[in-house]
């Protein structure tokens, strides 16, 4: 069956260099993108019920963007003033580039990973006398805890932000060809909205392998899957399989 439409569930892409809009061009497809989730900060009161002092430590391990806004925004309604002394550790270019929203990059002791969190906890290895904070959602990847307690080091979780299903009762009635998730939270929040989904023709798009599982869990077959060698990201995998099911005549 071709595909002539595309829901992707996430926010709209804020440059108009996005690779999807390249392939909307060129294949001649539309492709919309609604959040199926959205991020809430906790409040101060939460917060101190994890029992959560800022002023117990000395660095803060950054994993997202999110984590960065929802540190700052709490220590303000805290009234905490973030040390100049503060050591950053962000597990990618992009969280460190990010974090010069709040801080003049060249006057902090900023540690940057290479993207995936072991590579980073090869640099807070080296500093194993500092005290970190790890801020983070209410879904935190099994992984991280594992491998910070595998460095012996002083750390501890603060829930800042949660993951919350966003309200897409609007779409009830829009059907798509394709509908395309990154994370296990969009695959509850399609159930969530529409308790009664039935696949039918739709085919499913799905970025990662606990997307995979959460996806045929709930029952849903699985079309288009990245990354893979052939294709490492998603709009590759949306390229390769329109390409076969247009070209068919």
């Amino acid at each position: 069956m071709k595909v002539k439409t595309i829901l992707v569930s996430q926010p709209p892409p804020k440059t108009e260099t996005s690779p999807y809009f390249d392939l909307s061009e060129k294949q001649k497809v539309k492709i919309d993108f609604r959040s199926f989730i959205h991020v809430e900060g906790v409040e101060v009161k939460e917060v101190r019920a994890q029992k959560i002092d800022l002023n117990n430590f000395t660095a803060i391990i950054l994993t997202s963007r999110n984590a960065v806004d929802n540190y700052f925004r709490i220590a303000e309604e805290m009234r905490f003033k973030v040390p100049d002394s503060l050591k950053y550790f962000c597990q990618s270019e992009a969280v460190a580039y990010y974090l010069q929203k709040y801080v003049v990059y060249r006057k902090r002791k900023i540690y940057v990973g290479t993207r995936t969190f072991p590579e980073l906890c090869k640099l807070i290895k080296k500093h194993k006398d500092e005290k970190f904070l790890l801020p983070s959602s209410d879904k935190l990847k099994a992984l991280i805890p594992t491998e910070l307690d595998k460095l012996d080091i002083h750390w501890k979780q603060a829930i800042l932000y949660k993951t919350v299903v966003s309200d897409l009762s609007d779409l009830e009635d829009v059907f798509y060809d394709v509908l395309v998730f990154f994370s296990p939270s969009g695959i509850d929040s399609l159930f969530h909205n529409f308790p009664g989904f039935k696949q039918n023709d739709t085919r499913i798009a799905v970025f990662g392998n606990s997307t995979v599982k959460a996806a045929t869990d709930a029952g849903l077959k699985c079309d288009i899957t990245a990354p893979t060698p052939e294709a490492p990201s998603m709009t590759m995998a949306l390229e390769r399989y329109i390409k076969g099911e247009n070209g068919k005549k």
